[in-house]
C-alpha cells in the first residue's frame, strides 16, 4: 500500500511540474452526467454532437489503448463514459494517461459522441486534475466485502455501491415527508436541549457529561418528551422534534446509542387518535418514498396501506400462551404460570403487570409482522400515560410492531401532577435499588404540569428502524452513515457489536 502511494505522490508532484495542481480549487460543470444521459439519448451509434459540455466526478475506471483511452467518471447522478483521443487532446493525452488513476477526481471540457457500441461518450478537449486519491478503490468486482469495513469506511462504501446511496436518498426523503406531512397539518417543530440537567421521558441510561464554565453536570437526553410537554403547556397545541436522541445501552443490528426519532404531540387528542395518526404518516410517507404502501422486507410481504390491526396485550398473550393474566391475584400465581409454559421470570419484573409485559415480550413480540397496534400496557411501564378510562391497573398507550420490532410508542398523556409526582417517585425508587434505566423526577416538569396540561396524545416513532423497513435493510447500521463502532485493535481487526446482540 504504501508503495502505490508513494507512485500516486509522484503524480502529483509530476502534474505540477507539467503546470497543473494536484488539488483543485474550483471546477464549474455545466451539466451532470444523468442529465447528458437522459437529454441525449437520440444521438445515434457512431456520431458526434458539436455541444459544449463540463463534467466532473471521479475516475472509477480507465482503458488506454494506444493513441485512443476509455474513462468512466461518476458523479453523484451516475456514470459517463469519457473519450480521449490524442489526435484531440496533444500533450494532455499523455499527462492524463499517465498521471490519472481510478480514484482521482477530474474535471473535463468537450463535446458529445455515442460510440459504435452505443455509450454516450464526452469526447475530451481539455481536462483538469480537481483531487488526486493517493488510496486505491475497492476492487470494482468484489467491492466492499468486509461488512465492518463498509461501516467503518462508509465513504468507500458510497463510492462503490450504488444501494447504499439509495438507501441514504430513501432516508433523507422519509425524513423530509415526515416533516412535510406534519406542517401541513399546522405541527411546529420547535427544538429542545440535547444538554439536560434532569432527562426523563424514558427507561434509559444517559450519557453524562459535564459543564465546565457552570461547573454543572449534564447529560444528553435520552427523548424529547418533558420538553415538548412543557411547549403544550405554554399553549402550543400541535408540536413536534425530530432530532436525535442519545442512550447509553449496548450496539446490536436493532439498536446505536445515537438514533433519530420524532416525537409528535397534539392537544386535544388521545391514544386512538395517535393511532390514526400513526396510519397515516406511515402510509402516506411510505407512498412517497417506495411508490407504493406494499413493500418487501427480507422476503416478506408487508401491507402498509391503512386499516392495521389493533388488539391489547392481554389479548396477544393469551392467544399465544394461553394465559389469562387478568385472573392473576399475586406475582407468584403469575410467575408460577409462566414458568410452567418455559418463559422467564426475571426479579426485575416484580408484579402481575411487569410480567404481563414479559410475557409479550417474549412470546409475542416477534410474531407481528404486519403492522400491528399493541394497546393497553401495564401502568407499572408507564409512568408517563394516562391511566386507562375503564381498566383499573393498565394505561392508555400502545406500540407500535412491524416485522417484529417495535416502531412507535404512543400514550394518552398524563396530565394529572399529584398521580405524575407518584408515578416518578416510584421510578426514583427503583432507581435507587440498582434499576439504572428508571426515571427521575424531574420538578420542572411537575410544576409545568401543575400550571395545567390540556389533554394530550403524544407519539414516538423511531426514524432508523423505519428506514430499515423501507430500505429493505436488515442491520440499523445499514441505515445510518455513521454508526457507533469500537475502535480498531492494534492488529486492525475489531468486533461490531459491543453489548446486545438481539
Amino acid at each position: 500500500m504504501s508503495e502505490l502511494r508513494d507512485t500516486r505522490l509522484e503524480k502529483a508532484q509530476a502534474l505540477i511540474e507539467c503546470g497543473q495542481v494536484p488539488y483543485a480549487l474550483r471546477f464549474e460543470p455545466s451539466h451532470r452526467t444523468a442529465e447528458l444521459q437522459q437529454a441525449h439519448t437520440d444521438l445515434p451509434n457512431g456520431e458526434e454532437r458539436d455541444v459544449s459540455v463540463a463534467v466532473a466526478g471521479r475516475v472509477m475506471t480507465r482503458r488506454v489503448m494506444g493513441k485512443l483511452a476509455f474513462f468512466t467518471l461518476a458523479d453523484e447522478t451516475g456514470p459517463i463514459q469519457l473519450f480521449l483521443e490524442k489526435a484531440a487532446l496533444g500533450d494532455a493525452f499523455k499527462q492524463i494517461t499517465s498521471l490519472v488513476d481510478a480514484g482521482d477526481w477530474i474535471g473535463v471540457k468537450g463535446t458529445l459522441r455515442r460510440t459504435d457500441r452505443g455509450e454516450l461518450s464526452v469526447k475530451a478537449a481539455e481536462w483538469q486534475m480537481l483531487s488526486k486519491s493517493l488510496q486505491p478503490l475497492p476492487d470494482k468486482w468484489h467491492g466492499l466485502a468486509d461488512v465492518e469495513k463498509r461501516y467503518r469506511q462508509r465513504y468507500l462504501d458510497l463510492i462503490v455501491s450504488p444501494d447504499t446511496r439509495d438507501t441514504f436518498r430513501r432516508r433523507a426523503q422519509l425524513v423530509s415527508g415526515i416533516r412535510r406531512w406534519l406542517d401541513e397539518r399546522d405541527f411546529l417543530e420547535i427544538e429542545t436541549p440535547v444538554l439536560q440537567s434532569e432527562p426523563g421521558g424514558a427507561d434509559a441510561r444517559p450519557f453524562e457529561t459535564h459543564h465546565n464554565a457552570l461547573d454543572l453536570p449534564l447529560t444528553l437526553r435520552i427523548a424529547t418528551e418533558l420538553h415538548l410537554k412543557r411547549l403544550v403547556v405554554g399553549g402550543f397545541e400541535r408540536v413536534y422534534e425530530l432530532g436525535r436522541i442519545f442512550r447509553n445501552e449496548g450496539v446490536s443490528t436493532r439498536h446505536n446509542p445515537e438514533f433519530t426519532s420524532v416525537e409528535i404531540y397534539q392537544a386535544f387528542a388521545d391514544y386512538n387518535d395517535m393511532m390514526d395518526l400513526t396510519e397515516e404518516l406511515i402510509s402516506s410517507v411510505t407512498q412517497q418514498v417506495c411508490g407504493s404502501t406494499q413493500i418487501n422486507y427480507q422476503g416478506t410481504e408487508i401491507n402498509l396501506a391503512p386499516g392495521w390491526r389493533r388488539a391489547t396485550m392481554h389479548e396477544l398473550v393469551q392467544e399465544a400462551t394461553g394465559l389469562d393474566f387478568t385472573g392473576f391475584s399475586s406475582r407468584s400465581e403469575a410467575a408460577a404460570a409462566m414458568e410452567a409454559k418455559g418463559l422467564q421470570t426475571p426479579a426485575l419484573a416484580d408484579s402481575v403487570g411487569r410480567l404481563l409485559n414479559e410475557a409479550f415480550e417474549q412470546a409475542v413480540e416477534e410474531t407481528l409482522i404486519q403492522p400491528t397496534f399493541v394497546t393497553d400496557y401495564p401502568v407499572e411501564i408507564s409512568p408517563l400515560a394516562r391511566p386507562h378510562r375503564s381498566k383499573p391497573g393498565l394505561v392508555e398507550r400502545f406500540e407500535l410492531f412491524i416485522v417484529g420490532r417495535e416502531h412507535g410508542n404512543a400514550f394518552s398523556e398524563l396530565t394529572d401532577p399529584v398521580d405524575q409526582r407518584q408515578r416518578l417517585e416510584a421510578q426514583q425508587e427503583r432507581r435507587a435499588a440498582g434499576d439504572l434505566e428508571a426515571q427521575r423526577v424531574d420538578e420542572d416538569f411537575l410544576n409545568a404540569l401543575e400550571v395545567g396540561m390540556p389533554p394530550t396524545g403524544g407519539l414516538g416513532i423511531g426514524i432508523d428502524r423505519l428506514v430499515m423497513l423501507l430500505t429493505d435493510s436488515p442491520s440499523i447500521r445499514d441505515v445510518i452513515a455513521f454508526p457507533l463502532l469500537r475502535p480498531e485493535s492494534r492488529e486492525g481487526s475489531a468486533a461490531v457489536d459491543n453489548g446486545s446482540t438481539e
